[in-house]
């Protein structure tokens, strides 16, 4: 009684969310037909205003956190990066049932609202900024939301212009931000990051259809999500008896931590060690934004048409390889610049993985593919900056200065740290670099050409019943969010 009285209560309330989250029938709801457009400017818009963030967001840090300035840094970020690997599977195999549009609006609000309270109370900032991991998961949307509206040939010049977008994000808003910041103050930059992100969150209102096909919804809500299939642990137990996805996982894994952490504290390291001005650092993310910009569209979709989709990655984790190294190495300025160059093309990589995953999923387990990638993103986002700031700790690299501002006299600046460890100015990215070697080995391992007929036959037997119209699934069985056939 116990049992069907919950079976009850749960099917109320998955029905009274649809009445909430979907109206009319699910009928599309926006400007024109679904794009990837749409998707590009929701991350344009988002990214834009963290983006004119970042010179604020070091000097509030550095004057919140005075000392292990890293290594708060990494506890912040780890936090929300643990949050946003547990959430992500649950987020993605939602929004496969009830659609995209709601959990894009969802995801926006809940990873900007953190924005409005730098200058209420930095305290809460960052503990929102912690909290908010629960719902950063916007890529994981996107891609998902891209998935629906392009074919398979298409979804990795898709994915490259949706993680170009974000590199154009932050070409100028940094510069923008740092200008704003030192002529009137953090206050006004604060105030128009605030109105972006409500712009961002007003254009997914009004302007952004729904992406998932009419022809899926009935069945999809037919069959039940399970909280087998959003436990991120247990799809990560499902991963490794998937030969495939576990290589792609893993590859994810190995090159994205060192990325993450590189990502959190990069800035911070180019201010500390290399001795860049506020001007410097805006003008190095400006070019870098350009050059992936370039490397994500243009590139990318030549090599992936004349060497594959595999080579690609290949490649894409040897430019990383080499970047992280330089970065590891340089004790010059322009050798950062050299380095920035290579690092541009590494970001190809992502895009192809994610082309490689979605050519492997069904149309319906987009969603759940992709919050399972970036699931193992969000936990590298978590554990990446946390191991960067530990190892600055344990080479005794410290923020010995305001990284952002420049009232301090250059020569203020403690250097004594810095021409100790001067053969190895950057400790950090060394790791990053064996780390990524170990994801170039991995990859290797990784086919080029998987037998879709057979793998989307085998998914099928454990699938929804609308994928297989003559083979109905059996009661209570739920979606797989795997690639393929977990017998494998």
């Amino acid at each position: 009684m116990t049992q069907g009285k919950k079976k009850k209560r749960v099917n109320r309330s998955v029905l009274l969310a649809k009445k909430i989250i979907i109206k009319d029938g699910g009928s599309p709801q926006g400007f024109g037909s679904p794009s990837v457009y749409h998707a590009v400017i929701v991350i344009f818009l988002e990214f834009f205003a963290w983006g004119l963030l970042t010179a604020p967001t070091l000097v509030v840090l550095h004057e919140t956190f005075p000392k292990h300035t890293f290594l708060m840094n990494g506890l912040i970020q780890g936090v929300k990066g643990l949050l946003s690997f547990l959430s992500a599977p649950l987020i993605g195999a939602l929004s496969d049932v009830w659609g995209r549009k709601s959990f894009l609006l969802l995801t926006v609000f809940f990873t900007c609202a953190p924005i409005p309270l730098m200058r209420i109370s930095p305290w809460w900032y960052f503990a929102v900024i912690s909290v908010s991991g629960v719902f950063a998961v916007t890529f994981s949307v996107v891609f998902a939301y891209v998935a629906d509206i392009t074919q398979e040939h298409e979804r990795s010049m898709a994915y490259g212009l949706v993680s170009a977008t974000f590199a154009a994000s932050l070409v100028t808003s940094p510069a923008i931000g740092a200008y704003l910041s030192d002529a009137y103050g953090d206050s006004l930059v604060v105030l128009l990051a605030t109105a972006i992100a409500l712009l961002d969150i007003f254009f997914i209102l009004v302007a952004v259809p729904e992406s998932l096909p009419e022809k899926m919804r009935p069945a999809s809500w037919g069959a039940p999500i399970s909280w087998e299939q959003a436990d991120p642990f247990a799809s990560l137990k499902k991963v490794g008896q998937d030969s495939i996805v576990l290589l792609i996982c893993i590859t994810v894994f190995l090159s994205y931590l060192p990325e993450a952490g590189q990502y959190s504290s990069f800035f911070l390291y180019l201010r500390q060690i290399m001795k860049f001005s506020s001007e410097s650092v805006a003008a190095f993310i400006a070019v870098l934004g350009i050059l992936s910009i370039v490397a994500q569209t243009i590139v990318l979709s030549l090599l992936m048409r004349s060497i594959g989709n595999k080579n690609t990655i290949l490649l894409g984790l040897g430019f990383q390889i080499l970047q992280l190294a330089w970065y590891g190495f340089g004790s010059e300025p322009w050798m950062m610049w050299a380095a920035g160059a290579v690092a541009a093309m590494s970001s190809i990589t992502f895009p192809a993985v994610s082309a490689l995953v979605s050519r492997t999923a069904d149309a319906d387990q987009q969603g759940v593919v992709q919050g399972m990638i970036t699931g193992i993103r969000g936990l590298c986002n978590g554990l990446g900056p946390a191991l960067y700031g530990f190892i600055f700790y344990i080479f005794h690299v410290e923020l010995d200065e305001n990284p952002i501002g420049d009232s301090e006299p250059r020569d203020k600046v403690t250097t004594s740290h810095s021409q100790q460890n001067s053969i190895i100015p950057g400790p950090p990215f060394l790791f990053g670099a064996c780390s990524v070697l170990l994801a170039l080995l991995v990859a290797l391992f990784i086919p080029e050409h998987t037998n879709l007929n057979m793998r989307s036959g085998n998914w099928k037997k454990h699938g929804a019943g609308h994928s297989h119209p003559h083979s109905p699934p059996a009661p209570g069985e739920g979606k797989e969010p795997l690639l393929q056939d977990t017998n494998v």
